[in-house]
This record gives structure tokens, C-alpha cells and sequence, in this order.
């Protein structure tokens, strides 16, 4: 039996259909979406309070450049350890418990942070910081998945990547009061803020009639099942790993064009980009109205002509970076090409969410794009090996070499082809 298939058997659709017509949302689904945005906000602004008080960290602890870089391979590398584990739990005994857990792991961590002052309590915090992390986002995908109705999940998902995007602006200038007078052990004091979030959740969120449901015909382990929906077959296993290496394009791209593109303009272009705030405010609002264009095509067309339009649209407008010839048209070029290139992460979630069952949907979304996460993070070290050595026009084909493949992998996923747009459903 596919997993597509059987995710149609539950009598949860039917009821998840009628409020699709309706267009309105019951108590439930309203704190679910709620839930989910703030605890992707709240645990991306967590993450990046380390890049906002990297410089002052390297400066006062006296850090070399491969100490501080490892920070960050050691969050993403707890981030996956975190996914497998937590969704396996969340499969296990379920979202909402699971969801609150991740919450208070990243948020304990990062407090904790404020008390660091040698670079193994670092590694060790950061560590158990991608934990919670990396754990919070397929349980709170599934949460989403299991309380709207098909056609509702690319955008439900989309709203609640775009509270990463908050999370990104409440990180910044957060930052900017916080390290000028107080330093930047008291920034990451501010991250036992999303604890509060756990009494909200606990107190608001059930389990969904979906789950519940799945827990009761449960015939094996959750370990099992996950093997069995994965990999038991060279279909499904190709599957999952072309999967993989979708989010592994997603992620590569994201951190290669955030990390770089400030200085790649500066360097190779000779812009003078003080403006930096206004960079990353214009790029999360070409991000944020991206995801929500994606996520209404993903929901009306289907995954294949989504994926299709964005992943081609970011091969092309990668190389638009090098008409920037001052601040205004960079501003607008980076608008336009974070509208392409991270307009599809909320999208992952979603397709992934179909392709398999509710019992084992948390792991699959956590394995899949902490892996993505864990490889992808590598696309910085790439390239900035490429910009010491070529042009600003061979480090853009390298970007958009990388959407193409994600391209043709996409349409070699049967899987995709089944999953039927609002036409057809």
C-alpha cells in the first residue's frame, strides 16, 4: 500500500474537507498554526543570536577562525542527531508532548549560553541547542498536516516558515539593543523566552483525531515502520534520498546566497552595502511573500508545477546578482531572488507530509531536511573556496547548477505525480 494511499483511509479528511470549503478554521487549527509560527520564530531567532554575537565572541573568548566556524557545523550536526530522535518520539507518543520538549531543549540551551565563557561549554550548548532545533520542525509539520485538510498544507506551512522569517527580524534587532550595552552573553539570555510558548501549547493543542487514530491500528514498531515507509523497497528509498537531496539544494542555496551575497556584492561588484538592515528586511519579504505565492500554487497546481516554476525561476534569477550596480537594484535583486530561491522551503514539509503515513510523518520531515541542513550548511565553505579563485559569474553557476539537479530529481519522483492538486482532490 503507497503512502499516499493511505493517508486517504482516515475519516479525518472528510471533516478537514468541509472546513476547506468553508474557508474558516476551528479553535484547534488556529492554535495549531499559531503554535507552530512562533516556535519556528522563536527557535530561528534562538539560532541566530550566534551570528549576531559571532565578532564579539571570537574577540572577548580570543577564538581562531576554525574554533568559531565549528560552532555552527556542531548546531547543525544536533539538529540531525535531534531529528531522528524527536521524531521518532513525536511518532511515538505524540506531537504536542514532543512539540513543547524541543521548545524548552533549544531555549534551555541557549540561556545557558549566557554563562559560556570557554569554547567547549560552547560546543556542548550548541550542540544541545540544534537538538531541540532540529527536532521542533517535523513535529510541528505533522501537527499542521494532521489538522487541515490536503489542500490546505502547502500554505499552512508556508505561514509557519514564514515565522522563521519574524524570527530572523526579532534576532537582528534584538541584537542591535542587546550587544552595544549589555554584550552578548546577555543576547542569548533572551532565549529562555520561548519556554513561555510551552504553556500555551500544553494547555491549548490536542493530539489530532488523525494521530490518535494511527496509534490505535499501530500493528509495529515506530523503527519499523519508518524502515518500512523509507527504505524497504528501491523505490521508496530512492524516494527518500531524492528527497534529501532536494533539501540539501534548499539549504545550500539559502545559507550560500545569505552568507555570501553582502560580501560577494562589496568584493566582486565593489558596492558599499552599509545598509545592511535594509538588505535583510527587503530579502525576508521577497522570502516571505515567496513561500506564500509557493505555497498557494503547491496547494492549487500540485508539488510538481510549483517546485518546477521556483527551482527553474532561482536557477535563472541567480545570475541577476550580477546586474546590481548599487544599493537600490540589490535591494530589489535580493528580494527577487529570495522570493525563488527560499519561497519553496515551507513546501518540503508539506509534500513530505503526504508522501508518508501519520505514523512515522515527524521522522520522515526531521530526517529528510536535517539532512538537508547538515550537507547543505557545507555550501558556504564551497563557496568561499570558489570566490578566492573565479568569478562572481562561475560562483552563480555553481547556485544554479545545483536548482537544476534539484530540478531533475524532482521529476524523476513518482511519488509527486500522485499527490492531486485542488483541481483534481
Amino acid at each position: 500500500m503507497s503512502a499516499s494511499i493511505h493517508l486517504e483511509e482516515f475519516d479525518m479528511e472528510n471533516t478537514k474537507a468541509s472546513l476547506t470549503h468553508s474557508h474558516t478554521f476551528t479553535k484547534n487549527q488556529k492554535w495549531v498554526i499559531a503554535s507552530t509560527s512562533s516556535g519556528f520564530a522563536l527557535e530561528n531567532m534562538d539560532v541566530l543570536f550566534l551570528s549576531f554575537a559571532m565578532s564579539s565572541m571570537i574577540g572577548q573568548l580570543h577564538l581562531s577562525g576554525g574554533a568559531a566556524g565549528l560552532i555552527g557545523s556542531i548546531t547543525n550536526l544536533g539538529m540531525l542527531f535531534g531529528g531522528v530522535i524527536f521524531g521518532l518520539v513525536g511518532d511515538r507518543f505524540g506531537r504536542v508532548k514532543t512539540f513543547t520538549y524541543t521548545i524548552f531543549i533549544f531555549a534551555f540551551a541557549t540561556a545557558m549560553m549566557a554563562f559560556a565563557n570557554n569554547i567547549t561549554l560552547i560546543y556542548i550548548l550548541r550542540f544541545l541547542a540544534g537538538i531541540g532545533a532540529g527536532g521542533e520542525y517535523g513535529v510541528g509539520i505533522s501537527l499542521i498536516a494532521e489538522s487541515f485538510h490536503k489542500n490546505q498544507i502547502g500554505k499552512m506551512t508556508s505561514v509557519a516558515a514564514i515565522g522563521g522569517q519574524i524570527g530572523a527580524i526579532l534576532a537582528a534587532v534584538t541584537a542591535a539593543l542587546v550587544i552595544p550595552t549589555l554584550g552578548w552573553h546577555a543576547l542569548f539570555l533572551l532565549g529562555i523566552v520561548p519556554v513561555v510558548l510551552t504553556y500555551f501549547v500544553r494547555r491549548h493543542l490536542t493530539e489530532t483525531t488523525e494521530f490518535v487514530q494511527a496509534k490505535k491500528a499501530e500493528k509495529e514498531s515506530t523503527t519499523s515502520a519508518v524502515f518500512k515507509y523509507m527504505f524497504s523497497s528501491p523505490k521508496l528509498a530512492y524516494q527518500s534520498f531524492a528527497l534529501m537531496i532536494m533539501t540539501t539544494v534548499q539549504i545550500a542555496g539559502y545559507f550560500g546566497l545569505m552568507n555570501w551575497l553582502p560580501i560577494i556584492v562589496q568584493k566582486q561588484l565593489g558596492l558599499n552595502v552599509s545598509g545592511s538592515s535594509l538588505w535583510m528586511i527587503a530579502t525576508i519579504i521577497g522570502m516571505s511573500l515567496g513561500m506564500m505565492t509557493f505555497g498557494s500554487i503547491l496547494d492549487y497546481f500540485g508539488p510538481r508545477r510549483a517546485f518546477g516554476i521556483f527551482l527553474l525561476a532561482s536557477a535563472a534569477m541567480v545570475f541577476t546578482i550580477t546586474l546590481a550596480h548599487n544599493t537600490v537594484s540589490l535591494l530589489i535583486i535580493g528580494a527577487i531572488v529570495g522570493f525563488f530561491s527560499n519561497g519553496m522551503f515551507g513546501g518540503y514539509g508539506a509534500v513530505i507530509s503526504r508522501l508518508y503515513p501519520t505514523e512515522i510523518r515527524s521522522t520522515a520531515n526531521n530526517v529528510i531536511v536535517n539532512i538537508g541542513r547538515a550537507v547543505g550548511g557545507f555550501s558556504s565553505v564551497v563557496i568561499g573556496i570558489l570566490m578566492d579563485h573565479y568569478s562572481l559569474t562561475v560562483v552563480m553557476g555553481f547556485l544554479s547548477i545545483l536548482y537544476i539537479i534539484s530540478f531533475v530529481t524532482m521529476v524523476t519522483l513518482p511519488g509527486l505525480k500522485k499527490l492531486s492538486s485542488r483541481q483534481t482532490a
